[in-house]
Protein backbone atom coordinates (compact mmCIF):
# COMPACT_ATOMS: atom_id res chain seq x y z
CA UNK A 1 0.00 0.00 0.00
CA UNK A 2 1.19 3.52 -0.81
CA UNK A 3 1.10 5.80 2.20
CA UNK A 4 1.19 9.58 2.02
CA UNK A 5 2.69 9.83 5.53
CA UNK A 6 5.12 7.25 6.93
CA UNK A 7 6.50 7.70 10.44
CA UNK A 8 8.97 5.17 11.79
CA UNK A 9 10.25 5.17 15.39
CA UNK A 10 9.98 8.96 15.74
CA UNK A 11 11.12 10.36 19.09
CA UNK A 12 11.64 13.91 20.28
CA UNK A 13 13.38 14.82 23.52
CA UNK A 14 13.60 18.35 24.89
CA UNK A 15 16.04 19.83 27.34
CA UNK A 16 14.25 21.70 30.09
CA UNK A 17 15.18 24.04 32.90
CA UNK A 18 17.67 26.88 33.36
CA UNK A 19 20.69 24.59 33.12
CA UNK A 20 18.96 22.29 30.62
CA UNK A 21 19.77 19.24 32.70
CA UNK A 22 16.23 17.85 32.73
CA UNK A 23 15.08 16.02 29.61
CA UNK A 24 11.44 15.60 28.60
CA UNK A 25 10.33 12.95 26.10
CA UNK A 26 7.60 14.60 24.03
CA UNK A 27 7.43 11.81 21.42
CA UNK A 28 8.24 8.22 22.26
CA UNK A 29 9.00 5.85 19.35
CA UNK A 30 5.99 6.85 17.25
CA UNK A 31 5.29 4.63 14.24
CA UNK A 32 2.34 5.53 12.04
CA UNK A 33 1.24 5.21 8.39
CA UNK A 34 -1.50 7.31 6.80
CA UNK A 35 -3.27 6.38 3.55
CA UNK A 36 -4.15 9.02 0.96
CA UNK A 37 -7.51 10.54 0.05
CA UNK A 38 -8.91 10.64 3.57
CA UNK A 39 -9.32 12.89 6.59
CA UNK A 40 -7.01 11.54 9.25
CA UNK A 41 -7.64 12.57 12.85
CA UNK A 42 -4.64 12.97 15.13
CA UNK A 43 -6.15 12.99 18.58
CA UNK A 44 -4.77 13.62 22.03
CA UNK A 45 -5.00 15.81 25.11
CA UNK A 46 -2.90 18.86 25.79
CA UNK A 47 0.78 17.88 25.90
CA UNK A 48 0.21 14.52 24.21
CA UNK A 49 2.69 15.28 21.42
CA UNK A 50 0.38 16.23 18.52
CA UNK A 51 1.96 19.59 17.73
CA UNK A 52 5.46 18.20 18.25
CA UNK A 53 4.73 15.51 15.66
CA UNK A 54 3.40 17.96 13.09
CA UNK A 55 6.23 20.46 13.61
CA UNK A 56 8.70 17.62 13.14
CA UNK A 57 6.98 16.54 9.92
CA UNK A 58 7.09 20.15 8.72
CA UNK A 59 10.83 20.25 9.49
CA UNK A 60 10.33 23.11 11.94
CA UNK A 61 12.18 21.03 14.50
CA UNK A 62 14.34 17.94 14.29
CA UNK A 63 13.67 14.50 15.78
CA UNK A 64 15.93 12.97 18.39
CA UNK A 65 15.67 9.72 16.47
CA UNK A 66 13.51 8.03 13.86
CA UNK A 67 12.50 8.87 10.29
CA UNK A 68 9.49 10.24 8.46
CA UNK A 69 8.40 10.46 4.83
CA UNK A 70 5.66 12.48 3.13
CA UNK A 71 4.45 11.61 -0.37
CA UNK A 72 7.27 9.09 -0.64
CA UNK A 73 10.03 11.61 0.16
CA UNK A 74 12.04 12.20 3.30
CA UNK A 75 10.80 15.23 5.22
CA UNK A 76 14.17 16.92 4.59
CA UNK A 77 13.35 17.08 0.85
CA UNK A 78 12.58 20.77 0.27
CA UNK A 79 10.97 20.18 -3.14
CA UNK A 80 8.39 17.89 -1.55
CA UNK A 81 7.19 20.82 0.58
CA UNK A 82 5.80 22.49 -2.55
CA UNK A 83 3.18 19.73 -2.65
CA UNK A 84 1.88 20.10 0.92
CA UNK A 85 0.02 22.70 2.97
CA UNK A 86 0.30 23.58 6.64
CA UNK A 87 -1.70 25.66 9.08
CA UNK A 88 -0.30 25.87 12.64
CA UNK A 89 -2.47 26.07 15.73
CA UNK A 90 -1.65 29.75 16.24
CA UNK A 91 -0.81 31.20 12.82
CA UNK A 92 1.24 34.39 12.95
CA UNK A 93 1.65 36.74 10.02
CA UNK A 94 3.08 40.19 9.46
CA UNK A 95 0.57 42.45 11.24
CA UNK A 96 0.45 45.28 8.74
CA UNK A 97 -0.49 43.21 5.71
CA UNK A 98 -4.12 42.82 4.73
CA UNK A 99 -5.58 39.36 4.08
CA UNK A 100 -5.49 40.07 0.34
CA UNK A 101 -1.84 41.14 0.49
CA UNK A 102 -0.87 38.09 2.52
CA UNK A 103 -2.45 35.73 0.02
CA UNK A 104 -0.76 37.58 -2.83
CA UNK A 105 2.58 37.16 -1.03
CA UNK A 106 2.15 33.40 -0.69
CA UNK A 107 0.99 33.17 -4.30
CA UNK A 108 4.22 34.85 -5.39
CA UNK A 109 6.24 32.30 -3.37
CA UNK A 110 4.68 29.57 -5.51
CA UNK A 111 5.36 31.45 -8.73
CA UNK A 112 1.76 32.25 -9.72
CA UNK A 113 1.07 35.12 -12.09
CA UNK A 114 -1.12 38.06 -11.04
CA UNK A 115 -4.32 36.69 -12.58
CA UNK A 116 -3.91 33.33 -10.85
CA UNK A 117 -3.01 34.98 -7.54
CA UNK A 118 -6.11 37.15 -7.63
CA UNK A 119 -8.35 34.21 -8.54
CA UNK A 120 -6.97 32.00 -5.77
CA UNK A 121 -7.20 34.81 -3.22
CA UNK A 122 -10.86 35.38 -4.05
CA UNK A 123 -11.68 31.66 -4.05
CA UNK A 124 -9.93 30.73 -0.82
CA UNK A 125 -10.84 33.75 1.31
CA UNK A 126 -14.46 33.26 0.26
CA UNK A 127 -14.22 29.56 1.15
CA UNK A 128 -13.06 30.34 4.71
CA UNK A 129 -15.78 32.97 5.20
CA UNK A 130 -13.90 36.28 5.07
CA UNK A 131 -15.98 39.19 3.79
CA UNK A 132 -14.79 41.72 1.21
CA UNK A 133 -14.43 44.33 3.96
CA UNK A 134 -12.35 42.04 6.19
CA UNK A 135 -9.99 41.15 3.36
CA UNK A 136 -8.87 44.77 3.15
CA UNK A 137 -8.21 45.14 6.88
CA UNK A 138 -4.76 44.78 8.40
CA UNK A 139 -4.22 41.45 10.12
CA UNK A 140 -3.35 43.17 13.41
CA UNK A 141 -7.05 44.02 13.68
CA UNK A 142 -8.16 40.41 13.26
CA UNK A 143 -9.51 38.21 16.03
CA UNK A 144 -7.94 34.80 16.71
CA UNK A 145 -10.75 33.11 14.78
CA UNK A 146 -10.28 35.38 11.77
CA UNK A 147 -6.53 34.73 11.75
CA UNK A 148 -7.33 31.02 11.84
CA UNK A 149 -9.44 31.45 8.71
CA UNK A 150 -6.60 33.25 6.92
CA UNK A 151 -4.18 30.54 8.02
CA UNK A 152 -6.41 27.87 6.49
CA UNK A 153 -6.68 29.83 3.26
CA UNK A 154 -2.90 30.23 2.86
CA UNK A 155 -2.36 26.52 3.53
CA UNK A 156 -4.42 25.71 0.43
CA UNK A 157 -3.07 28.26 -2.04
CA UNK A 158 -0.79 25.74 -3.78
CA UNK A 159 -3.53 23.10 -4.21
CA UNK A 160 -1.65 20.71 -1.90
CA UNK A 161 -1.88 16.94 -2.19
CA UNK A 162 -1.89 16.74 1.60
CA UNK A 163 -2.59 19.49 4.11
CA UNK A 164 -1.59 19.42 7.79
CA UNK A 165 -3.97 21.27 10.10
CA UNK A 166 -3.04 21.75 13.76
CA UNK A 167 -6.22 22.46 15.75
CA UNK A 168 -8.01 24.02 12.73
CA UNK A 169 -11.16 24.90 14.71
CA UNK A 170 -9.27 26.83 17.40
CA UNK A 171 -10.82 30.21 18.11
CA UNK A 172 -13.82 29.72 15.82
CA UNK A 173 -17.42 30.35 16.82
CA UNK A 174 -20.08 27.66 16.12
CA UNK A 175 -20.91 29.10 12.69
CA UNK A 176 -17.23 29.25 11.78
CA UNK A 177 -16.68 25.68 12.96
CA UNK A 178 -19.45 24.46 10.70
CA UNK A 179 -18.07 26.37 7.72
CA UNK A 180 -14.56 25.01 8.23
CA UNK A 181 -15.89 21.48 8.67
CA UNK A 182 -17.62 21.78 5.30
CA UNK A 183 -14.41 23.12 3.77
CA UNK A 184 -12.36 20.20 5.13
CA UNK A 185 -14.96 17.67 3.96
CA UNK A 186 -14.80 19.28 0.53
CA UNK A 187 -11.03 18.76 0.41
CA UNK A 188 -11.53 15.02 0.83
CA UNK A 189 -14.07 15.05 -1.99
CA UNK A 190 -11.41 16.63 -4.22
CA UNK A 191 -8.92 13.88 -3.34
CA UNK A 192 -6.80 15.97 -0.95
CA UNK A 193 -5.55 14.16 2.15
CA UNK A 194 -6.13 16.03 5.40
CA UNK A 195 -3.96 15.30 8.45
CA UNK A 196 -5.89 17.03 11.23
CA UNK A 197 -4.73 17.39 14.81
CA UNK A 198 -7.37 18.15 17.42
CA UNK A 199 -8.59 17.37 20.91
CA UNK A 200 -12.22 18.19 20.02
CA UNK A 201 -13.98 14.85 19.77
CA UNK A 202 -17.03 16.05 17.85
CA UNK A 203 -14.79 17.24 15.00
CA UNK A 204 -13.18 13.81 14.79
CA UNK A 205 -16.53 11.99 14.79
CA UNK A 206 -17.99 14.32 12.17
CA UNK A 207 -15.09 14.27 9.72
CA UNK A 208 -12.46 11.57 10.12
CA UNK A 209 -12.04 8.25 8.34
CA UNK A 210 -9.17 7.02 10.51
CA UNK A 211 -7.78 8.27 13.80
CA UNK A 212 -4.70 7.87 15.93
CA UNK A 213 -4.71 8.66 19.64
CA UNK A 214 -1.58 9.86 21.40
CA UNK A 215 -1.02 9.64 25.14
CA UNK A 216 2.16 11.07 26.66
CA UNK A 217 3.96 10.86 23.34
CA UNK A 218 3.03 7.23 22.67
CA UNK A 219 0.59 5.82 20.14
CA UNK A 220 -2.30 4.51 22.24
CA UNK A 221 -4.78 3.56 19.49
CA UNK A 222 -5.00 3.58 15.70
CA UNK A 223 -7.63 2.59 13.13
CA UNK A 224 -10.98 3.55 11.71
CA UNK A 225 -13.57 4.90 14.13
CA UNK A 226 -15.67 1.79 13.58
CA UNK A 227 -12.77 -0.50 14.43
CA UNK A 228 -11.85 1.44 17.54
CA UNK A 229 -15.36 1.84 18.91
CA UNK A 230 -16.87 -1.53 17.97
CA UNK A 231 -14.00 -4.01 18.07
CA UNK A 232 -13.34 -3.25 21.70
CA UNK A 233 -14.16 -5.50 24.64
CA UNK A 234 -16.17 -2.73 26.32
CA UNK A 235 -18.40 -2.42 23.25
CA UNK A 236 -19.57 -6.04 23.32
CA UNK A 237 -21.76 -5.63 26.41
CA UNK A 238 -25.55 -5.39 26.19
CA UNK A 239 -28.00 -3.01 27.82
CA UNK A 240 -31.41 -4.45 28.75
CA UNK A 241 -34.19 -2.02 29.62
CA UNK A 242 -37.10 -3.47 31.60
CA UNK A 243 -40.38 -1.88 32.74
CA UNK A 244 -42.98 -2.33 35.46
CA UNK A 245 -40.45 -3.58 38.01
CA UNK A 246 -38.37 -1.67 40.55
CA UNK A 247 -34.61 -2.13 40.42
CA UNK A 248 -34.43 -2.88 44.15
CA UNK A 249 -36.84 -5.82 43.74
CA UNK A 250 -34.53 -7.71 41.38
CA UNK A 251 -31.13 -6.17 42.25
CA UNK A 252 -29.86 -9.03 44.42
CA UNK A 253 -30.61 -11.71 41.83
CA UNK A 254 -29.30 -9.60 38.90
CA UNK A 255 -26.01 -8.79 40.61
CA UNK A 256 -25.52 -12.53 41.19
CA UNK A 257 -24.91 -12.78 37.39
CA UNK A 258 -21.19 -12.35 36.70
CA UNK A 259 -20.38 -8.88 35.38
CA UNK A 260 -23.99 -7.65 35.51
CA UNK A 261 -25.01 -4.28 36.91
CA UNK A 262 -28.39 -2.62 37.39
CA UNK A 263 -29.49 1.01 37.45
CA UNK A 264 -32.88 2.26 38.59
CA UNK A 265 -34.94 4.46 36.28
CA UNK A 266 -38.56 5.67 36.25
CA UNK A 267 -40.95 2.69 36.14
CA UNK A 268 -38.16 0.21 35.56
CA UNK A 269 -34.45 -0.49 35.40
CA UNK A 270 -31.49 -0.71 33.05
CA UNK A 271 -29.40 -3.87 33.30
CA UNK A 272 -25.99 -4.17 31.67
CA UNK A 273 -24.51 -7.62 31.00
CA UNK A 274 -21.23 -8.74 29.48
CA UNK A 275 -22.37 -11.98 27.85
CA UNK A 276 -25.27 -12.50 25.46
CA UNK A 277 -25.92 -15.89 27.04
CA UNK A 278 -27.16 -14.09 30.19
CA UNK A 279 -30.14 -12.50 28.42
CA UNK A 280 -32.48 -15.40 29.17
CA UNK A 281 -31.59 -15.33 32.87
CA UNK A 282 -32.25 -11.59 33.13
CA UNK A 283 -35.59 -11.92 31.34
CA UNK A 284 -36.65 -14.81 33.58
CA UNK A 285 -35.82 -12.81 36.72
CA UNK A 286 -37.69 -9.79 35.39
CA UNK A 287 -40.83 -11.72 34.42
CA UNK A 288 -40.96 -13.55 37.75
CA UNK A 289 -41.05 -10.12 39.43
CA UNK A 290 -43.89 -8.96 37.17
CA UNK A 291 -41.74 -6.87 34.83
CA UNK A 292 -41.49 -6.90 31.05
CA UNK A 293 -38.83 -6.29 28.42
CA UNK A 294 -38.61 -2.83 26.82
CA UNK A 295 -35.42 -3.13 24.73
CA UNK A 296 -32.04 -4.83 24.29
CA UNK A 297 -29.25 -2.65 22.89
CA UNK A 298 -25.57 -3.35 22.22
CA UNK A 299 -23.43 -0.90 24.17
CA UNK A 300 -21.22 1.08 21.82
CA UNK A 301 -18.18 2.63 23.36
CA UNK A 302 -17.97 6.38 22.80
CA UNK A 303 -14.91 8.16 21.44
CA UNK A 304 -14.74 9.99 24.74
CA UNK A 305 -14.44 6.66 26.60
CA UNK A 306 -11.57 5.65 24.34
CA UNK A 307 -9.92 9.06 24.64
CA UNK A 308 -9.84 9.17 28.45
CA UNK A 309 -8.91 5.52 29.00
CA UNK A 310 -5.62 4.98 30.86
Amino acid sequence: MNYVVEIEGLSKEYEKGFLKKKRVLALDDLTLNVSGGQIFGFLGGNGAGKTTTIKTLMRLQFPTKGTARILGHDISNVQMHRRIGYCPENPYFYDYLTANELMDYFGRLFGYDAVTRNAKTEELLSAVGLTEVDRKRQLRKFSKGMLQRVGLAQSLINDPEIVFLDEPMSGLDPVGRREIRELIAGLRNKGTTVFMSTHILTDIEALCDEVAILRKGKLAAFGSLHELLVNDEASRSLEINVQSVAADVIRERIEFIAGASITARPNGATIQILDESDIDAVLAITREAGGRLASITPVKQSLEDLFVRD
